[in-house]
């Protein structure tokens, strides 16, 4: 049973032995994070989980003094195993939130519901339930939080030339082709317009130039009565490449292919 929300640091764990789930303070009442452990050799899933898997549901409709609450997403990494490629965290990880008090005079009280899974050589379903107040004092653990937004990918556009950066993308009928420009070996993710939208992990294959790295992907897994033709042009796809300490988020408009 989840203890009611304290001024506190983190509310107890709610698990079992393969995982389990806290809610833990920021420095601010507008920051806080889900922080789940994992047993070593378990992994869980990224907000879009690749080839399989099942992504976290959060549920925060009996917080109090919540306006609203959104999820933001440290980088993941791709976890190949026999079913294909999926995308997510293989070590605890902590979700940051973003907190926005419906009275910014009083604590907010946290009430999370989560369903999500874990898998080590099979997946298996898995819940909890938390509770927390966020009065403002910096916790203990705020820098866990902080840590955690240092990894969420940052906003980027095409042709940008930071460390990681995504320098051109082109669709050439149902194909994506990506080039990034990373200081270390890359990973790439895409995610549709919408959550029906299944897009397969990019593969990478040769590389175009000296300090670029080639990513491609189908346009597969599309929803239902949906064609990889005229029918998609306009739609937006979000990019997320991952390289080390880095990691950003690109937004790309599918226009008539090449």
């Amino acid at each position: 049973m989840v203890r009611p929300g304290l001024a506190a640091d983190a509310s107890p764990w709610d698990g079992g032995t393969n995982a389990a789930v806290r809610l833990i303070a920021g420095a601010t009442p507008q920051r806080a994070g889900v922080e789940i452990r994992l047993a070593p050799g378990w992994k869980t899933y990224w907000r879009y989980p690749g080839d399989s898997g099942v992504p976290p549901r959060f549920d925060f409709s009996g917080s109090l003094n919540a306006k609203s609450v959104i999820v933001r997403w440290p980088a993941p990494q791709g976890l190949k195993d026999e079913t294909g490629i999926s995308i997510g965290y293989k070590h605890d990880v902590v979700l940051l939130l973003d907190v926005v008090p419906r009275n910014a005079n009083k604590p907010v009280t946290l009430r999370l519901k989560i369903d999500y899974a874990v898998c080590e050589r099979i997946c298996v379903p898995a819940d909890g339930k938390a509770e927390l107040t966020l009065d403002g004092a910096p916790g203990a653990l705020a820098e866990r939080v902080s840590a955690s937004d240092a990894k969420v990918p940052k906003p980027a556009a095409i042709g940008d030339n930071g460390p990681l950066s995504i320098r051109a993308v082109r669709r050439e009928g149902a194909k994506v082709i990506v080039d990034v420009a990373a200081p270390t070996a890359a990973e790439l993710f895409a995610e549709g317009p919408t959550p029906d939208w299944a897009l397969p992990v990019p593969a990478r294959v040769a590389d175009p130039a000296p300090g670029l790295q080639r990513f491609t992907f189908e346009l597969g897994g599309l929803p239902p009565n949906t064609k990889p033709d005229g029918a998609i042009d306009g739609a937006m796809l979000l990019l997320t490449a991952v390289a080390g300490e880095h990691a950003i988020e690109v937004p790309f408009r599918l226009d008539s292919p090449n």
